[in-house]
């Protein structure tokens, strides 16, 4: 019971238990609807108004600081991406862990390249599977603090790596267990800390911070190359102990998911909490409105009981085609190809005729990373789905340059003929470029804003850890396959990619709905009505609707589909 409503049953007694006048003394106990009226008139007169009080206005820096720690998680994943490709074209690390040819060269097969890529996200997927449950028992930064110290674990042990190429690997999947608590965990936090209207551009960040730690990753490549011992990986390796204390660290300043603060019954807790993201005092009436928002759905939730996971499988509140479309959006967002170019880019610029596959791999971090800093504009204010939509058909139009030109120009003579075309590498590398920028600036941070504003808070670390899951699987297909794949087929591959991206768009237009700019309760509202999602964009709250809006022409679409799509 809050403390309005314990005053209001308080007042109730004291006028029961006073005589207050003979004329009164037949009613001096109120009724029921009495108490109810009282309370109906203390909430319209001293609480929570009718509509949302006016949301601070500008750029709350401290929240965006704060963003910025919890998103340091995902500079650990990208640091180790971005190392990974070059660590294994390194001369020391192949003398350790590589087989020799008949020439007495020492080269990694394409199956131990695909465990040692690709391990790691096997790691990843069990660990966002079996550990997201840690942030809703015991907060989001204590998981993100445990998640820490088992990348450290699984760093100590590949740093220890001395001739076994297997105990390199466990040393990835443990390291892979951690980050993916990291990958639920780091978004979710972020979603639910950051106010509305900078939400899109807050979660991004975590896709900012991913490519900054592959750019800095394939700088300390390029740094640590001339040299000729172990320097050349376990400089790499030793850092990601300096950054996962900076992750350790940064989670004593930021503060605790309101939403679990709530759950757990630490209220004024979760009013501080809501006050610093919104850059407001704790009892401002904005800190009260959202609080007794994110109170109604968890009263409303702990009302149904705790959630199993049967409970993603309910079609009538619309959770399973929730947990469907995050699957999918994560499915895809590898599936594009950008990890095709992240993994092996040393090998692809080597392959296109640029002697220094280091120097190359840095012209993608490059691109990858400010094309990132790039989306944190769009996100919010183009909104995710049109920026998934722009995103899929760049994508698919560079994609089909690339592989082109690889397919029929970029060996006038035949693979095995001697003879790269210049003019091809170049236009392949430039496009590459351009694919970047254009998944950068999408699918890269948008995937992860969507499935952490999609999911009821009940089955949120639920639905995240199936849909982070399906992401790390596809990773692992793509990282272990791919070798195998390129030998066969080479730049055809892209055609592939392409197929993809082409799904991509369709399912995107005709499943993803938009959320920006609402509540997260919000968001959970407007599935649970049925939006369509070429609709979704001018669906309103209940609180600032007019009498003229129709739920259920939000919710129906007679419209013949190829109109819905080329229609506007």
């Amino acid at each position: 019971m809050s403390d309005i409503e314990t005053t209001i049953e308080q007042e109730g007694q004291r006028l029961a238990s006073n005589d207050i006048s003979d004329a009164h003394s037949a009613i001096s106990s109120p009724s029921n609807k009495e108490i109810d009226d009282m309370k109906d008139e203390f909430h319209s007169e001293e609480a929570t108004p009718m509509t949302p009080p006016p949301a601070p206005t500008g750029t709350n820096w401290g929240v965006c600081i704060l963003c910025l720690m919890v998103a340091f998680g995902g500079y650990i994943s990208g640091w180790d991406s971005g190392t990974i490709g070059g660590f294994e074209a390194q001369t020391d690390f192949l003398a350790r862990f590589g087989s020799t040819s008949g020439s007495g060269k020492r080269y990694l097969s394409k199956v131990r390249t695909g465990l040692l890529t690709s391990m790691f996200n096997v790691g990843q997927a069990i660990g966002s599977f079996f550990l997201g449950r840690l942030g809703d028992i015991y907060g989001r930064r204590i998981g993100l603090i445990v998640a820490s110290f088992i990348f450290i674990v699984g760093t100590v042990i590949q740093i220890a790596s001395v001739k076994a190429w297997y105990q390199y690997m466990i040393g990835r999947i443990v390291a892979g267990l951690g980050c993916g608590l990291i990958a639920i965990l780091s978004p979710m936090l972020i979603s639910e800390v950051s106010p509305k209207n900078m939400r899109g551009a807050m979660v991004s960040c975590y896709q900012l911070m991913i490519t900054l730690g592959i750019f800095l990753g394939y700088c300390t490549n390029y740094g640590t190359k001339r040299y000729h011992d172990s320097t050349q990986w376990r400089v790499g390796l030793g850092l990601q102990f300096a950054w996962c204390l900076c992750m350790i660290v940064a989670m004593l300043f930021v503060p605790e998911s309101p939403r679990f603060l709530v759950e757990k019954g630490r209220i004024e807790e979760a009013k501080r909490s809501i006050g610093k993201s919104n850059g407001v005092s704790p009892d401002d009436p904005v800190t009260l409105w959202e609080l007794d928002e994110i109170q109604a759905v968890v009263d409303k939730e702990r009302a149904q009981g705790e959630a199993g996971w049967s409970d993603l499988f309910d079609s009538q509140t619309k959770i399973l085609q929730r947990v469907i479309m995050g699957i999918m959006i994560m499915a895809l967002q590898q599936l594009t190809g950008a990890n095709y170019f992240f993994y092996y880019g040393t090998t692809i610029f080597q392959a296109v005729g640029m002697q220094d596959g280091f120097e190359a791999a840095i012209v993608f971090g490059v691109v990858n990373f400010f094309s990132t800093c790039c989306s944190l504009l769009f996100v919010d204010s183009l909104g995710r789905r049109t920026c998934l939509l722009w995103g899929a058909a760049g994508m698919t139009c560079c994609m089909v340059v690339f592989a082109s030109v690889g397919v029929t120009r970029l060996w006038p003579k035949g693979k095995n003929g001697g003879e790269t075309s210049q003019g091809a590498g170049n236009c392949m590398i430039c496009f590459s470029c351009f694919f970047l920028f254009c998944f950068a600036t999408s699918w890269a941070p948008v995937a992860f804003v969507i499935i952490s504003e999609s999911f009821p808070l009940k089955v949120k670390a639920k639905g995240m850890a199936l849909a982070i899951v399906s992401n790390q699987m596809w990773n692992f297909c793509i990282g272990f396959f791919t070798p195998f794949i390129s030998g066969s087929i080479n730049f055809a591959y892209g055609y592939v990619f392409m197929g993809c991206l082409v799904f991509a768009w369709f399912y995107v237009f005709f499943f993803v709905p938009e959320t920006k700019g609402l509540q997260l309760e919000d968001v959970d509202l407007m599935w649970r009505e049925g939006t369509l999602p070429w609709k979704s964009a001018s669906w309103v709250p209940p609180s600032e609707r007019g009498a003229d809006y129709d739920v259920d022409a939000m919710a129906n679409d007679d419209t013949p589909a190829w109109k819905k799509m080329f229609g506007k």
